[in-house]
C-alpha cells in the first residue's frame, strides 16, 4: 500500500512539474543560488535554509509571502518583486526546487567515473549533524505536536514545509521567530503550538528530527 502512495505521489509530482517550465526554473534558480547553492542546498551553516526538495506549494506560498511583505526578510524584497519575479516565475523556480533530490548517504562510484563525476555526486549529498536531546522525549512531543502539518517522516504536507534535513540552526531560529511573532505561523495563535513547549522540549524535537533522514 505505501508503495502505491509513493507511486501516486510521485506521478503526482510530476505531472505538476511538467506544466511549469523546469528549464526556465533552473535559470531563475541561478540568481537563487548565490545564497541557496545551485542545488538548493543551502548554507553549510544554516544562514541560508536548504529549498531542494521542498513542497512546490510552500515555496510558492513562501515566495509570495516575501514579496508582499507578510513574510518580513529584507535580502529577499528586491528578488521577489512582482517586476523581478512575477507569478509565473514564482511557480517554475519553486516547481525546479521542488524536484531536486539531494541523497543522504554518500554516493558509490564506478570504476570509471572521472573526477567531475565524482565531485558532482558528492555534492548532491545533504547530511544534516546529530543534534543533542532527549530522543524518546523529542520523538513523543513530535508525534503529537508536529507530525499532523509535517508528517511522520518530516518530509511535510502540502503547504507545510519538509523538516527532515533542513539545518537544526536554521530550524531553531525560525522556531524563535514563530514564539516572538516575528514570522507568521500556521496556527490561529502568533506562535501557535511551540508556545506551549519548553525551551529543552523544543531542543529534544530538533534532535528527533535529526535522526529522520536516515529513515529517507
Amino acid at each position: 500500500m505505501r508503495c502505491l502512495r509513493m507511486t501516486l505521489l510521485a506521478l503526482g509530482f510530476a505531472v505538476s512539474a511538467q506544466a511549469q517550465n523546469l528549464e526556465k526554473g533552473k535559470e531563475i534558480n541561478s540568481t537563487c543560488a548565490g545564497c541557496h547553492g545551485e542545488l538548493g542546498q543551502g548554507g553549510s551553516r544554516g544562514e541560508y535554509p536548504r529549498l531542494a526538495g521542498q513542497s512546490a506549494k510552500y515555496l510558492e506560498s513562501q515566495l509570495k509571502a516575501f514579496r508582499a511583505r507578510t513574510r518580513v526578510n529584507i535580502p529577499m524584497y528586491p528578488y521577489t518583486q512582482e517586476r523581478e519575479l512575477p507569478d509565473e516565475d514564482i511557480k517554475d523556480v519553486a516547481a525546479y526546487l521542488a524536484s531536486i533530490e539531494l541523497p543522504t548517504k554518500w554516493p558509490v562510484f564506478k570504476d570509471s567515473d572521472d573526477a567531475l563525476t565524482r565531485l558532482t555526486l558528492t555534492e548532491r549529498v545533504m547530511i544534516i549533524p546529530r543534534a543533542p536531546g532527549n530522543l524518546a522525549n523529542g520523538e513523543a512531543l513530535y508525534q503529537k505536536q508536529c507530525v499532523t502539518c509535517h508528517g511522520k517522516t518530516g518530509m511535510g504536507r502540502g503547504m507545510f514545509p519538509m523538516l527532515v534535513g533542513q539545518y537544526t540552526s536554521y530550524l531553531k531560529r525560525q522556531m524563535e521567530k514563530y514564539i516572538k511573532g516575528e514570522r507568521p505561523h500556521d496556527e490561529e495563535t502568533v506562535g501557535g503550538l511551540l508556545d506551549q513547549l519548553k525551551e529543552v522540549e523544543l531542543q529534544d524535537i530538533l534532535a528527533y528530527v535529526t535522526t529522520l533522514q536516515e529513515q529517507q
